[in-house]
């Protein structure tokens, strides 16, 4: 596997255990955090199969 992405998906982990970890002191910052965790993953999956993607090529 490629090294930037398992720094990737150890940081992302990482910032999961945190948000769930301090959700008491976040209070209502939760929301647009655990938001933003998500939208960065699906937008790094989602680079990942398109760059995974076979190019269709006119015959």
């Amino acid at each position: 596997m490629n090294t930037k992405l398992l720094i990737t998906l150890a940081l992302t982990l990482l910032a999961a255990w945190g948000i769930f970890h301090f959700k008491t002191q976040l209070g209502l910052l939760i929301l647009p955090l655990f938001i933003a965790l998500v939208l960065f993953v699906t937008l790094r999956l989602y680079r990942l199969m398109e760059k995974d993607a076979p190019e269709d090529k006119d015959e």
